[in-house]
C-alpha cells in the first residue's frame, strides 16, 4: 500500500510561483492542494479613484509578459464606459499589436518552457548544437520571438507595455515604410512555426478532461471581439460574460478561482481551437490541416498544439493586414468624461480576460473588476492533477512529480514572470 507526501514548493518553467501538495495514505489521496503563491497585489483596489484615461497603462503593469492584453482589454472597457467607437484603422492596428503579443508569448511558453519536456532535457539551452535538427530548433526560438517583438515594437512602440495605444486610438502611428521589412521577417518565421506545430502534433502526452470549453470567437479569429461560445452549444454576448463567472475563494491559494455557471470550465488556446478552428486564416488552415484534424480535443496537452497553430495564424493574419493597410493621419478623439459602466472582454494568450469599470461623472473609477485567465483555469488545473494522481498512485514519486509539472505547464498558467527551477521538499 502506497503512503507518501509530495510537496513541490516552486514549480519550474511557468510564469510565476505555484506549489503542489499531495498526501497519500494507504493508496488513498487524503489531502490535495494546488496553489498560486504569488503575493496579492490588489490592483483592483489600486485603480479606484484614478482617472479613466490612466487606467489602461496602469493595468498593463499587472503582467510583464502579456501586458498588452491587459492594455487592450482595459482600453475596450474604458471606451465602452465612455461611448467611444474606435476607427477601422485603430481596430486593425490593435489586432497587429495583439498578434505580436501572441507570437512572442506563445513562443516563449512553447519553446522555453514546454519543449524541454518533449526533448527530455532540463532547459532549452541543452539542445545539442552539433545535432542539425536540434541546432535548427534552438535558432527557431530566437527567429519566432524576434518576429513577434518586431511587430509589437513597430505598431505599439514596444513589444511589452506598448506606449502608443490609448483610449480611442494611437498617440503615434506606425511608419508604413517599415511594413515590408516586417512582412519579410514574419514570412521568414513561418517555416520555424510549422516545425514547431509538427513537434506538438506528434507529441504523445495525453490527459483527457470532459469539461466545458469557453472562448470568444469572431469571423477572423482576431482574439479581440466576437460572441462567447461554449462547447455545450451556448452563445452569449461578451457584456454578459461576467454574469456566468462564479467567484470561488480558495483558502490555500493567493488567487481566487472561478467556475462557469457553477461548473469547472477551461479557457485558452484549446478552447479557441475547439470552438473556432474554421475561423483561422486560410493559409494557416492549409498548412496545418493534419494538426487541425485533432480538434475538437479533450486532451489538455493539445492546448500547447493549439498555441503553436495560433502563432502561425497570427503571422499569416498580420501579413494579410500589413499588405493592404494604408495609414491615414488621425488623432484619438477628445475624451468627454461621464458616468458609466464599461465591460471589456478579449482573448488573452492564456484565455478569456474580463474587465468591468464603473466610472463616475468626473471620469474617476469607482469600482473595477478584473478576472484573469489563470484564475478561471486554477480549479481545472487542480482537478486535472487530482485525476492524474488518482490514476497513477502506483508510480514512483519522481515520475509523479515530473508529470505533475507537465500537466501544469500544459495550461500555461501566468502567475507572474519567473525563470527559476525546481526545488522539492519531501516530508
Amino acid at each position: 500500500m502506497h503512503t507518501f507526501d509530495l510537496k513541490i514548493d516552486e514549480i519550474s518553467k511557468i510564469e510565476g510561483k505555484g506549489s503542489l501538495f499531495v498526501k497519500v495514505k494507504n493508496n488513498r489521496i487524503t489531502d490535495f492542494k494546488f496553489s498560486i503563491t504569488e503575493f496579492k497585489r490588489f490592483y483592483t483596489q489600486a485603480i479606484k479613484g484614478k482617472d479613466i484615461i490612466s487606467i489602461p497603462q496602469l493595468c498593463a503593469r499587472i503582467c510583464g509578459t502579456c501586458s498588452n492584453a491587459h492594455l487592450l482589454c482595459a482600453i475596450k472597457a474604458a471606451e465602452n464606459a465612455l461611448g467611444i467607437i474606435p476607427s477601422r484603422q485603430t481596430i486593425l492596428l490593435r489586432q497587429l499589436v495583439n498578434y505580436g503579443l501572441n507570437i512572442r508569448d506563445h513562443a516563449l511558453h512553447l519553446y522555453v518552457f514546454v519543449l524541454p519536456d518533449i526533448f527530455g532535457i532540463d532547459n532549452v539551452l541543452e539542445l545539442d548544437e552539433k545535432n542539425p535538427y536540434e541546432h535548427q530548433i534552438l535558432h527557431d526560438v530566437f527567429t519566432v520571438k524576434a518576429a513577434g517583438n518586431l511587430l509589437g515594437k513597430a505598431i505599439g512602440g514596444r513589444s511589452v507595455h506598448a506606449p502608443f495605444l490609448t483610449i480611442g486610438g494611437f498617440i503615434k502611428l506606425p511608419l508604413p515604410s517599415e511594413f515590408d521589412s516586417i512582412i519579410m521577417e514574419l514570412e521568414k518565421s513561418r517555416s520555424a512555426v510549422i516545425r514547431l506545430i509538427n513537434i506538438f502534433t506528434k507529441c504523445g502526452f495525453k490527459l483527457e478532461r470532459d469539461i466545458n470549453y469557453i472562448a470568444m470567437i469572431d469571423e477572423s479569429y482576431s482574439f479581440l471581439s466576437g460572441e462567447i461560445h461554449s462547447s455545450n452549444g451556448e452563445k452569449f454576448t461578451e457584456e454578459n460574460f461576467g454574469q456566468y463567472l462564479d467567484h470561488i475563494v480558495i483558502p490555500y491559494s493567493q488567487a481566487s478561482g472561478y467556475k462557469f455557471s457553477g461548473k469547472v470550465h477551461m479557457i485558452g488556446a484549446i478552447a479557441r481551437m475547439n470552438l473556432g478552428k474554421n475561423k483561422l486564416n486560410e493559409r494557416t488552415k492549409k498548412d496545418t490541416s493534419d494538426a487541425l484534424e485533432l480538434f475538437p480535443s479533450k486532451n489538455i496537452f493539445h492546448n500547447n498544439l493549439a498555441q503553436a497553430i495560433e502563432i502561425l495564424h497570427a503571422i499569416d493574419s498580420s501579413i494579410d493586414i500589413l499588405k493592404v493597410l494604408k495609414i491615414e493621419k488621425e488623432k484619438p478623439p477628445l475624451i468627454i468624461r461621464k458616468k458609466g459602466t464599461g465591460i471589456g472582454v478579449i482573448e488573452a494568450p492564456r484565455g478569456t480576460l474580463y474587465y468591468k469599470l464603473d466610472v463616475d461623472e468626473n471620469g474617476k473609477v469607482v469600482k473595477g473588476e478584473i478576472v484573469v485567465p489563470t484564475g478561471q483555469n486554477q480549479i481545472g488545473i487542480e482537478k486535472s492533477l487530482y485525476q492524474f494522481f488518482s490514476e497513477n498512485l502506483d508510480k514512483n514519486k519522481k515520475f509523479l512529480e515530473n508529470e505533475a509539472e507537465k500537466i501544469i505547464r500544459s495550461y500555461d498558467p501566468c502567475m507572474s514572470c519567473a525563470s527559476h527551477f525546481l526545488k522539492v521538499q519531501w516530508t
